[in-house]
């Protein structure tokens, strides 16, 4: 029972913030929350938006198959993301992200995130230190990205999963977890047109993440969906002229699991599950409509070497209440880039993201595309 205690709350606190006391909250938990949580500086600091964003060093996250629309031949991205910060300073979201175009028309990528939950000292029931121990999780994913047409592109991505509570004592129930995930992914992007006094580019994606069997932390005990996700949206390049851009994005989310208490039959698949996800809800379909989130996100491009970013993301109160707005700038030298994002808490509830700064490393590396 010790062993379910801990593990509830070290996976309680990684999906969603410390949420108050209210009858009416009915959030969705999953196991293997931190393949949710945004990794990069330049999403980060334009309120977690990146499904139909222009192309990145780090697409593999939001939207795997803009890596068909890249410009540059390859392409490596590293982040890191602090967790907690007001609280421990050793827990942390890091990874590292990288992209080759094949031709003109296709290519692959492939990522590594880790995500730790730092040491944890373990007592006895007199309060003498037994063991440390340093729970984590990690994926690896590797994709393939293909422009069915001049501007529309898909991918097809697999994962591994990798999710390890377990602790090295007497009797623990606790086994690590080994699963994995596919993403279906897509994503628009027009020709550049004129519309009077500027030009302008259409964007638009979806990606279907971690479509994947449910998993179980403990032998014959309850099984967990895996953090199945549906994400949508479009946006507008502004081109004023070859110095000043600016691009706006909105986007919105939900996640294709069942509704609580449904999660809990342990009877009903994970391709179940998906379909059910939107006509389960205990409230109905006022509720369904609130595990959607959405956010909106801004971003201005000077000379392709200086960006500036804003954004915001809302969560329903009964599911979460992640609220937040966001603040970003990116810097490019020669084939470098570097982006940094930070967050201002909008909601009653704590985020574990608070006055805490985002980093990502980004690199060109190899011939240009030019399309």
């Amino acid at each position: 029972m010790r062993d379910k205690i801990i593990l509830f709350a070290m996976t309680f606190l990684m999906a969603t913030p410390i949420l108050n006391a209210q009858d009416d909250i009915n959030a969705i938990t999953t196991a293997a929350p931190f393949l949710l949580i945004t990794p990069d500086g330049r999403a980060g600091g334009m309120g977690d938006v990146g499904v139909a964003t222009s192309p990145d060093f780090n697409a593999q996250h939001h939207n795997p198959a803009k890596a068909a629309f890249s410009d540059t031949q390859f392409a490596v991205g590293i982040n890191f993301t602090p967790w907690m910060r007001e609280l421990v300073n050793d827990v942390y979201l890091g990874g590292i992200s990288v992209s080759n175009k094949l031709n003109e028309r296709s290519a692959w990528a492939a990522s590594f995130k880790y995500f730790t939950l730092g040491e944890i000292q373990l007592t006895d029931i007199n309060g003498e230190p037994i063991t440390k121990e340093k729970p984590n999780e990690l994926a690896i994913d590797g994709t393939y990205a293909l422009k069915l047409s001049e501007s529309f592109s898909m991918g097809v991505t697999l994962r591994y999963i990798r999710s390890d509570f377990a602790l090295k004592v007497q009797n623990s129930e606790l086994r690590a977890v080994n699963s994995f995930g596919v993403d279906i992914s897509g994503y628009y992007e027009s020709e550049e047109a004129n519309y009077g006094d500027f030009n302008g580019v259409f964007r638009g994606g979806f990606n279907i993440s971690n479509i994947g069997p449910k998993v179980s932390y403990v032998d014959g005990g309850k099984e967990n969906f895996i953090p199945t996700n549906l994400r949508l949206g479009g946006g507008f390049d502004f081109i004023f002229d070859d110095y000043n851009k600016v691009g706006l994005t909105l986007e919105t989310s939900k996640l294709l699991v069942p509704t609580p208490p449904n999660d809990f039959d342990n009877s009903v698949g994970f391709a179940e599950g998906i379909f059910s996800s939107f006509s389960d809800a205990p409230g109905g379909f006022s509720e369904e409509m609130k595990e959607f989130t959405w956010a909106i996100g801004a971003e201005y491009l000077y000379n392709e070497s200086f960006a500036l970013r804003t954004g915001y993301f809302h969560e329903s109160k009964i599911k979460g209440a992640r609220q937040f707005f966001t603040l970003g700038a990116g810097f490019k030298f020669k084939s470098t880039n570097i982006d940094i994002s930070y967050l201002f808490n909008a909601s009653d509830i704590n985020n574990p993201l608070e006055n805490t700064l985002r980093f990502s490393l980004g690199f060109n590396l190899g011939d240009s595309y030019d399309y």
